[in-house]
């Protein structure tokens, strides 16, 4: 029972020991250095297509965040406008009443509208570089991605050509 498994594990780990000294030759060392080649490109490809991912997800979340700005933009010109008609109806209702004690009040409230409008010119000013500057992030990550898709394009080219390369070598063997 035992001293045969124990022989035959022997003659195993002999026949290994043997065939190991004996065949590794030319065409089993270029298998592995093929084998290590193809590994090294796969990581290379992989991590290629990692930045790929990573930069897709900052294009979409600048996408996002410039669609967000520009509702901000357009509700804050929106209630400008809404201000700026407010204030023209305003000021007629308060010159169609010409007592002096209207006008005091009327230059009071204009005071305050024109001090509104001034707050909601700034607001839309910020807002705009805002979304300027995100239109300008967006256009930067698209041109990193353009960029980086014409060098996957250019690798995977030069990894056809090795393969080619690798398989005629095999073939020429083979022969």
């Amino acid at each position: 029972g035992n001293k045969n498994k124990l022989f035959l594990f022997a003659d195993a780990v002999r026949e290994v020991r043997k065939y190991s000294a004996v065949h590794v030759n030319e065409k089993a060392v270029n298998v592995n250095a093929r084998n290590l080649y193809l590994s090294g490109f796969s990581l290379f490809l992989w991590l290629v297509l990692r930045r790929t991912i990573t930069l897709l997800t900052q294009l979409a979340k600048g996408m996002a965040s410039n669609a967000a700005l520009e509702t901000q933009v357009n509700d804050a010109a929106e209630a400008a406008r809404k201000y700026m008609a407010e204030n023209e109806r305003l000021q007629e209702a308060l010159s169609e009443k010409g007592s002096s004690k209207n006008k005091e009040s009327a230059e009071a409230t204009d005071e305050k509208l024109k001090k509104e409008v001034e707050y909601l010119k700034e607001e839309l000013q910020k807002t705009s570089d805002a979304l300027r500057k995100a239109n300008n992030e967006v256009t930067a990550v698209k041109q990193q991605s353009e960029g980086l898709r014409k060098e996957y394009d250019h690798l995977m080219k030069e990894y056809e050509q090795l393969q080619d390369t690798l398989n005629e070598a095999e073939d020429k063997k083979d022969l």
